[in-house]
């Protein structure tokens, strides 16, 4: 029996792998929620069939929308047609549309494409009405001009993004030879037909969703369940009367599509830039502290209405992290900086008409053009926009909704964005024109010095000797500050080309060392309930920056201590015992303990804590639970064949029923086997 039964397991998988064609790499839409309404994509429950149909013109959607035979249609799309205009076209006919597939090209759109909005997290940043009407809604400043607003449509049909492989090739061909009639002919069954699963389970709104997830944990919980990085000094720790000096920067990014968001000019950049420029202040601020503390900031979930920051700042109000507001001097967010020459410093307006907070900004002004124009071998030009402009979207504005705060934020925009992929999976290194010679391997890719990197170092060094100054550094040493191209190179590989590398190898824990993949680190923050890939890789990376090699036993390090009877330092430092360099001839590694000021805070919204689902001040967006994401390719017959099948079918049932009927009451006539005679002799 057991023999029979595996036996019919196998004939089972090889009649489902005759039938479908299951598709390696699928990323969908998503369901995400606030205290309004939804948005994103979700299939039924059992997925959602169509015939495939790729789409080759916006004049070609008459087909799937009102001419085409055999409805409902999966859409193939090339990227070029991944437009607003096709998509709400699709949406308004979603009766006839089962769903869409987008391919993911190699190379970059030439004109751009956001899905985000044209004014990034409007709602929940310092201009309201209450604050300055006039630069309320970007009414003075239209900063993403390119913002379709896709990502913030809500459709009731999947949608997902196919690299253009393999599989891709297979739907193409599968396509041409079923679907596609010869000569303008109709095309005749079996047709080529797709069925992509992504159900979501939450629904309407985040207020409903918690409420069931209460009852039932199959919903969803908050996108703010994840973590802010910062760097503290010990001496904030043992004083809570020093001025602090924050440098910030967004630490996530997303896409129109679930863990799709490379971030390279929105996220990466601004982050490399500022861990650069740790790097370069490391030594000199070791051996001199200055008057100001430097504090680093790394703000999660600011791409959902500043999470991370909103929680900093009611943390810091509510006496819950270790540095109050009122400590807080200024703060310097470095935000999207490219390999261009030239940077913007951008300021408010509003809270400028403060004489003190005008008079600290000015200084600030002053530290970063005389840096601009000082720092040596750099090609960086600095400038201030208009006075009356606005901050561009930045987590300072989440400071500001609570006092006046001297301020800039530094980007590589004056007005409108540069970056024409703002918040898109185009948001690659190839929007940073990172290029790498032909036939270099990974490791040498890893070591090779871009004009990229040349380019970032020049903008980290310029913050690093502002910032050295503005915290009451002597400025006959600000020269000396300078970035390292090489790391700035290390960093730029390890996040937009693969954080798989033998540097990042070498600076994380041994436990930690599975997370590293072959593709660049995604910077979209979800729902895990551990810390994200951008977290996890800075948390390390900054630690090893920023730290120091202490000479201490693994059991030690990894009890936060520097011998048994340090009972204090765990207080003010924390500990990672890390993987190190291969040993030389040896599959064995040198690992050591680094001792750092490194710490993680949670950066869920206040929202969650205060219970207000249906809050304005705070984020309160959600992202949907879902079992199962996938999508195959297979023939289909026509309905016509599929109700006759049907038919036979159950033509054969029943007349196997009224067969057996009669058998069944005829048994004893029919089987009844004959009787010995009684006077049988023998």
């Amino acid at each position: 029996m057991c023999c029979a039964s595996f036996s019919v397991g196998i004939d089972c998988n090889s009649v489902e792998k005759k039938i479908y064609v299951d598709l390696n790499y699928t990323v969908p839409c998503v369901r995400l929620l606030n205290a309004t309404h939804q948005i994103g994509c979700q299939s039924s429950l059992s997925g959602d069939v169509g015939v495939l149909h790729v789409l080759e013109s916006e004049e070609n959607l008459d087909w799937v929308l009102n001419t085409g035979h055999s409805p409902p249609y999966m859409v193939i799309l090339e990227a070029e047609l991944f437009t607003r205009s096709i998509m709400m076209k699709l949406k308004n006919g979603s009766r006839r549309v089962a769903g869409v597939a987008v391919i993911e090209p190699n190379t970059n759109l030439p004109g751009g494409f956001s899905p985000h909005t044209k004014c990034p997290n409007e709602n929940t940043g310092v201009y309201t009405e209450k604050y300055d009407p006039a630069l309320a809604r970007c009414n003075a400043t239209l900063w993403n001009p390119l913002g379709n607003g896709l990502s913030y449509e809500e459709f009731d049909f999947p949608i997902f993004s196919l690299k253009d492989d393999n599989d891709t090739q297979v739907i193409r061909q599968c396509y041409l030879d079923h679907n596609r009639g010869a000569n303008g002919s109709i095309p005749e069954y079996p047709l080529c037909a797709m069925q992509l699963f992504s159900h979501m389970s939450a629904v309407t709104d985040t207020p409903t969703c918690i409420r069931r997830n209460k009852i039932q944990h199959d919903f969803s919980i908050s996108p703010g369940t994840c973590t802010n990085l910062c760097s503290l000094p010990p001496t904030i720790c043992t004083s809570t009367n020093d001025l602090s000096l924050m440098l910030t920067v967004p630490l996530d990014s997303r896409s129109f599509f679930f863990d799709l968001a490379p971030g390279a000019q929105s996220s990466a950049s601004g982050l490399i830039a500022l861990l650069a420029a740790a790097q370069a202040l490391k030594n000199i601020t070791e051996a001199a502290q200055p008057n100001k503390t430097i504090l680093y900031a790394f703000f999660e979930g600011e791409t959902f209405d500043y999470i991370g920051s909103s929680r900093m700042v009611y943390d810091m109000r509510n006496g819950q992290f270790v540095v109050d507001l009122d400590n807080v001097h200024s703060v310097v967010e470095v935000g999207q900086v490219t390999e261009n020459s030239q940077i913007w410093l951008h300021s408010d307006p509003v809270s400028r008409r403060n004489s003190s907070v005008d008079e600290e900004v000015c200084v600030f002004l002053i530290f970063e053009e005389s840096s601009g124009a000082a720092a040596v071998n750099t090609n960086v030009s600095v400038q201030e926009p208009q006075e009356s402009q606005p901050l561009p979207p930045a987590s300072f504005q989440r400071f500001l909704r609570e006092r006046p705060l001297p301020g800039i934020v530094i980007q590589d925009h004056a007005s409108t964005f540069t970056n024409r992929y703002y918040e898109s999976m185009f948001d690659n290194p190839e929007n940073l024109n990172m290029s790498y010679p032909p036939d270099l391997t990974p490791e040498q890719k890893l070591n090779f010095v871009t004009e990229t990197a040349k380019a970032l170092a020049d903008v980290a060094t310029l913050i690093a000797q502002t910032l050295f100054l503005q915290a009451g550094g002597e400025a006959a040493q600000a020269p000396s500050i300078t970035a390292d191209p090489q790391i700035v190179t290390q960093l730029l590989y390890g996040f937009l080309v693969r954080s798989k590398n033998s540097w990042f190898e070498q600076i994380v824990p041994s436990d930690f060392v599975s997370r590293l993949v072959d593709r660049p680190t995604n910077f979209y923050t979800g729902v895990h309930m551990q810390k994200s890939e951008a977290t996890f890789l800075v948390e390390y990376i900054l630690a090893n920056l920023t730290g120091k090699v202490v000479n201490v036993t693994q059991e030690d390090c990894k009890n936060q201590r520097e011998n048994k009877d340090d009972k204090e330092s765990k207080h003010m430092f924390s500990y990672a015992w890390v993987q190190g360099a291969l040993a030389a001839n040896s599959t064995e590694r040198d690992s050591f303990c680094v001792r750092s000021s490194v710490r993680w805070s949670t950066a869920k919204s206040p929202a969650f804590d205060l219970e207000d689902l249906t809050s304005t001040d705070y984020s309160t967006w959600t992202e949907s639970r879902w079992k199962k994401i996938t999508g195959r390719i297979f023939l289909v017959a026509s309905h016509d064949l599929e109700m006759l099948t049907l038919g036979v079918g159950i033509a054969i049932l029943l007349v196997s029923l009224f067969l057996t009927y009669m058998i069944s009451s005829k048994a004893d006539i029919l089987f009844c086997a004959g009787r010995e005679p009684t006077s049988a002799t023998y």
